[in-house]
């Protein structure tokens, strides 16, 4: 496993994570490796680099929010970035993580992982549509690779309604900007946006105040 000098921050003896918890995403690493053959978890053409394509840039969203909130992880597949954080989350042994993933096999998978590594977080095989009035407070929603933006504020639109400090911590490829255009035309929201360690001109979007426009 190597890192480019843009990940040192994120390594073992930075502090940023304890080496149990390091551990831990070495099992989740090893666990998409497995899986990856029966189910497609990941693009096959990043399995390679999965360290720095998948969890270096998962863990780029606990490290600008290393806080015991109770998140939702929209469609998350593998784990990344939701599965990354609520791993993260043992260190605090505070904080929790609602993975929502409508497929059965991608869910199954992601309860061997919390079952291997003690993950902080829950699994809900359906689809987000139906988690409006499933939970409790929820104080953050993550996701990566899953939809456009104007897509996944149209998700998160009722969990802001119920909680106006909800905050939004989406992961964009370099297109995001086009995004960010399309989405203010319907929305109206905060916007900081964090440029990715792990690859150039992408960047997680952390959205406040999201409310519909008339």
């Amino acid at each position: 496993m190597a890192f480019d000098s843009k990940a040192h921050g994120f390594l073992p003896d930075s502090g940023f994570v304890s080496r149990e918890t390091w551990d831990r995403l070495r099992v989740h690493a090893d666990l998409v490796r497995k899986w990856q053959s029966s189910i497609n978890l990941i693009s096959p053409k990043t399995l390679p680099d999965l360290w720095e394509r998948h969890v270096l840039d998962s863990l780029q969203l606990f490290r600008l929010r290393p806080d015991p909130l109770t998140w939702i992880d929209m469609g998350s597949g593998a784990g990344f970035p939701g599965l990354v954080t609520a791993i993260c989350l043992t260190d605090l042994d505070a904080g929790w993580v609602h993975l929502v993933e409508s497929n059965n096999k991608k869910a199954a998978f992601l309860r061997q992982v919390i079952s291997k590594t003690g993950a902080r977080a829950s699994v809900h095989p359906m689809r987000m549509e139906a988690m409006h009035g499933e939970l409790g407070d929820v104080e953050a929603i993550s996701a990566r690779a899953l939809a456009s933006l104007p897509e996944l504020l149209e998700y998160a639109a009722p969990f802001a309604s119920k909680n106006p400090a909800l905050e939004l911590w989406f992961h964009k490829g370099m297109d995001y900007p086009g995004e960010v255009r399309s989405a203010r035309d319907l929305w109206g929201f905060d916007l900081i946006e964090h440029q990715s360690l792990a690859r150039d001109g992408s960047a997680i979007l952390q959205i406040s105040n999201l409310s519909k426009r008339n």
